[in-house]
């Protein structure tokens, strides 16, 4: 048997450059023993040696594996790192494993990644700070519990959010510290160090109530979307009984005071949506990209198509499709009987993602974080036009739309329901037939595509 021993919980880079080691030296999965800082593995590998990472070569391993093992490297389960170890030699043994939705491997995996990001979710949403006072003035402090190993990965999120602010949060594992310039940690530390409450608790009570959107709130979805063990640590939720009680006659007042600003013009409330997300910051793809690249179209279109991403031309042109592949699209829709000036295309993540080959952008696919990142977007723009129908151009747009990884080729060309919003139907995306190798092969797919589009118009025509 041979040992890593990681620095931390969350080490992925050590993980990695172990692992990598251990690929290159041929070491199979079930020879290795991972542990983190001085965990004991037990009596019988005492005085066996740490394996010592060596950089002497190089393999690729598909993108999704890496952005996979990202998320479960921070998952509580103690057999992390020796189940993405063994993901990885399958990969590198099976081409398309990843692809393998149906492997208990690599579902296991993805159950884990899923959980990690819910907590990532869980703590930006349920964090809530107090004002404190130390040597240098006011600080904020806030307690949270994460079932993961979370916290440092969520860092950046609370530095970008709160800048300005001097602050703290302490967890039982670790805790960090913000002084406006320079992140720290600190150790783990228990409830009774965050302070029990304070006027900023007002604050948080009378946004909680402004924002509160009666129309919308489904007991269950609060209660799963809001556990009951964040509860203790947010004052706002005091509120929501009585908020609950009072929502017919909240929603009336809310529905005039909008009326009363917009007028009933949903064309304002669009282009207020536009206006914002043009200073998008839910993920770092705006540091990137040149601009936000958001949805267009009439505002009353019956047919929503959303596609995966900006490409190089639409960033530059700040209008969606209009590259190579929005070309493809339009001979397309032709094809299918569809007016294009009729239809509202928008695309799952509003930022163009790429990778510098030389002087040339290369389109890089967006990750599930980022996905869900710009999910709000598209959500907002589906629920201002409320099309009879939605289509998902490509695996990205499916998994923004239905929040979950969906095959293609077995869900394409029929109808889904879309909660809240209605119906969804789910093809390729055009940028998938210009990457086809031969004109035979281009030639039945795209046969295959306007297929799709002619079921969707007949759809509408129905």
């Amino acid at each position: 048997m041979r040992i890593v021993t990681l620095e931390a919980e969350d080490d992925f880079d050590g993980w990695r450059d172990a692992v990598r080691g251990l690929v290159l030296d041929q070491v199979p999965p079930d020879q290795m023993v991972w542990q983190v800082g001085e965990d004991d593995p037990g009596e019988l590998f005492a005085g066996e040696m740490p394996v010592v990472p060596v950089d002497r070569g190089a393999f690729s391993v598909p993108r999704g594996f890496i952005d996979l093992a990202r998320s479960a490297i921070l998952h509580a389960d103690r057999q992390r790192f020796a189940l993405l170890h063994t993901l990885l030699d399958r990969v590198l043994r099976e081409p398309g494993l990843m692809e393998d939705q149906a492997d208990p491997l690599v579902r296991k995996i993805e159950g884990m990644a899923k959980a990690v990001r819910r907590d990532i979710h869980k703590m930006r949403a349920f964090v809530r700070f107090r004002e404190a006072r130390d040597d240098g003035g006011t600080r904020y402090i806030a307690w949270f519990e994460p079932e993961h190993h979370i916290v440092r990965a969520n860092a950046g999120f609370f530095v970008d959010r709160f800048a300005t602010m001097r602050w703290s949060i302490l967890t039982p594992e670790l805790s960090i510290h913000w002084d406006g310039k320079r992140l720290t940690q600190g150790p783990g530390a228990s409830k009774a160090d965050a302070p029990e409450g304070d006027p900023v608790e007002v604050v948080w009570k009378t946004y909680y109530a402004s924002i509160f959107n009666p129309a919308r709130v489904k007991i269950g979805a609060m209660l799963k979307e809001m556990p009951r063990k964040y509860w203790k640590n947010m004052p706002e939720t005091a509120l929501v009984p009585e908020l609950i009680a009072g929502a017919q006659a909240r929603e009336q007042v809310m529905v005039a005071t909008a009326r009363a600003k917009t007028g009933d013009n949903v064309e304002a409330a669009w282009a207020a949506l536009r206006d914002e997300a043009m200073h998008c910051r839910r993920c770092d793809l705006y540091k990137h990209a040149t601009q936000t690249v958001f949805g267009e179209g009439p505002i009353d279109a019956d047919l929503v198509f959303v596609g995966e991403q900006p490409g190089d031309q639409e960033d530059l042109a700040g209008k969606p499709f209009v590259g190579p592949a929005g070309q493809v699209f339009d001979r397309a829709l032709a094809e299918a009987g569809i007016d294009r000036a009729r239809v509202y295309v928008s695309n799952a993540v509003k930022h163009f993602k790429f990778e510098l080959r030389g002087k040339r952008r290369i389109h890089s696919k967006p990750d599930a974080g980022e996905i869900t990142a710009c999910r709000w977007w598209i959500e907002q723009e589906l629920a201002l036009l409320k099309p009879r129908v939605t289509v998902a151009l490509g695996a990205t747009a499916a998994r923004s739309l239905f929040g979950k990884t969906v095959t293609i080729s077995r869900e394409r060309g029929r109808p889904h329901d879309l909660p809240e919003i209605g119906e969804a139907w789910i093809t390729v995306h055009p940028s998938f037939l210009l990457r086809l190798p031969d004109e035979e092969a281009r030639h039945a797919e795209f046969a295959k595509f306007v297929h799709d589009l002619k079921a969707v118009a007949n759809r509408l025509d129905r």
